[in-house]
């Protein structure tokens, strides 16, 4: 048995967000951080990895340096690391990203009892779309929106949120969910597993290793494969700062309301 956990590095969008004039993001020039979702995804493998002593294997698709952040999981408590990296992958949309990802999870094996685990969504996208496509793609079932879960034997119960309450689902495995940040708080390296971190296996799969893997080929992937087009893009302005009306009198109450019928808010 083992946990597949999709991860993603992505511009730390906390601070200044730079844009391409082709509207894709400048993510060179922007600090990278791991998807937060996807923390929680690593944090449900290893609290599975806890109960039941399986294999937790992370997996990203990105450029050279995610190794840096395959090598945090691996401390994390992670057992293996894929990184998918290559220049024929760059460009791709959900669709086609997802397309590399399922056939590199395909390349690993999925047999019964395997989880596939993955964030909601990348906070760089916010498509939530990458992971339904996986279990598209390789047939298995999924569930998302995932706040809580639980193996039964060879099924998972999972605990699915919705807006306006939760839902109840067992699957079969092989399987995949997304999860929610509701599910858990991750934990920190250690100190042993940092020190361990440098010797766990990390394998890196390029085009040429997943090029005989039937759910990908030149048509599919990178630019050329992803049907998503960018129209048009553009930096929205910045807001102005905030009014502060101190006092709880008659006179403060009748500044906001002046204020208010002034913007035709009431």
């Amino acid at each position: 048995m083992k946990a597949i956990v999709c991860v993603k590095q992505v511009p730390d969008t906390s601070g200044k967000v730079a844009v391409n004039p082709d509207g894709t993001l400048n993510r060179a020039s922007m600090p990278t951080i791991s998807n937060p979702d996807d923390m929680n995804a690593l944090e449900a493998a290893l609290q599975l990895k806890d109960d039941t002593g399986c294999k937790v294997v992370v997996i990203t698709m990105g450029p050279p340096p995610a190794e840096g952040m395959l090598r945090e999981m691996l401390a994390m408590g992670a057992d293996e690391a894929v990184l998918v990296s290559a220049r024929e992958f760059g460009g791709s949309d959900t669709f086609a990203t997802s397309q590399i990802l399922a056939a590199a999870i395909h390349k690993l094996g999925l047999e019964k009892g395997d989880v596939v685990f993955c964030g909601r969504q990348a906070i760089d996208g916010d498509t939530a779309q990458v992971g339904p496509q996986i279990a598209e793609k390789l047939d298995i079932p999924q569930v998302s929106y995932v706040a809580d879960v639980v193996l039964e034997k060879d099924r998972i119960v999972c605990r699915r949120m919705l807006e306006d309450g939760y839902m109840t689902i067992e699957t079969e495995t092989p399987c995949l969910i997304t999860c929610i940040k509701e599910l858990n708080l991750p934990r920190y390296m250690s100190m042993r597993g940092i020190y361990s971190a440098y010797s766990k296996p990390m394998q890196i799969m390029d085009f040429n290793a997943l090029k005989d893997e039937t759910l990908i080929d030149r048509e599919t992937i990178g630019l050329q494969g992803s049907p998503t087009n960018i129209l048009t893009s553009f930096t929205p302005p910045q807001k102005g700062g905030g009014m502060m009306l101190e006092g709880a009198d008659r006179s403060a109450c009748k500044t906001l309301a002046g204020l208010l019928a002034g913007k035709h808010i009431i």
